[in-house]
C-alpha cells in the first residue's frame, strides 16, 4: 500500500441497528468529537448504533450489546434490511467493513448515550435527507422508509409483535 497506510487490510462485520419507534421513527446517534472518544472517525455526524463483531461472539449478542452499550436501550431484531461495505483508514490502518442493518424495535424508552455519541434524534426516515448520515447508515434508513417498517398494529409494548418490514 501507500500514502502512509500499513499493508495490511482489516476486514471485520459490523452489525448495525435500524431502530424503530413506535412512531415509525429511526433512532440516529452523533459521534462525539475525537478528543471524547479515541476511536471516533466521523465527528459531529450521525449514524446508526452498532459495531464490530468480536470472534466468538453471536451476531445477535453482539448488536444487542453494542446497542446497550451506545443507547442504554434494550432491542427486539426484525429482519436484516441492508449489507453494506466502507473502507475508512483508522490510525494508518486501511479497514473493509460488512455492515449488516438489521430493523429493530426498542424494549426500553430512555437512551443513554456512552461516550462514542454526544446528542440523538429520533427521525422521520423518509425526511433522512435533512440529517448528516454517514453512509451506508443513510441508505439503510432509507430502505427503512421504502419498506415502511413499523410494528405490526402500532402496539409498542413488549408482548407487540415487530414486522421488520415483511
Amino acid at each position: 500500500m501507500h500514502d502512509g497506510l500499513k499493508s495490511e487490510v482489516v476486514a471485520y462485520i459490523a452489525p448495525k441497528a435500524v431502530i424503530v419507534n413506535a412512531k415509525g421513527q429511526v433512532l440516529i446517534l452523533r459521534e462525539a468529537p475525537a478528543a471524547t472518544h479515541s476511536g471516533n472517525t466521523k465527528s459531529g455526524r450521525y449514524q446508526l448504533p452498532g459495531g464490530k463483531l468480536e470472534p466468538g461472539e453471536t451476531f445477535e449478542g453482539c448488536l444487542k450489546r453494542e446497542v446497550l452499550e451506545e443507547t442504554g436501550l434494550g432491542i427486539e431484531l426484525g429482519k436484516p434490511l441492508l449489507v453494506g461495505e466502507w473502507h475508512p483508514v483508522v490510525r494508518g490502518i486501511q479497514q473493509q467493513i460488512i455492515g449488516v442493518f438489521v430493523a429493530a424495535r426498542p424494549t426500553s424508552e430512555a437512551v443513554r448515550l456512552s461516550e462514542e455519541h454526544d446528542a440523538y434524534l429520533w427521525i422521520d426516515p423518509a425526511k433522512r435527507a435533512e440529517y448528516d448520515i454517514i453512509p451506508p447508515d443513510c441508505d439503510a434508513v432509507d430502505v427503512c422508509a421504502t419498506l415502511r417498517v413499523t410494528y405490526r398494529g402500532g402496539n409498542p409494548d413488549a408482548s407487540a409483535s415487530f414486522d421488520g418490514g415483511h
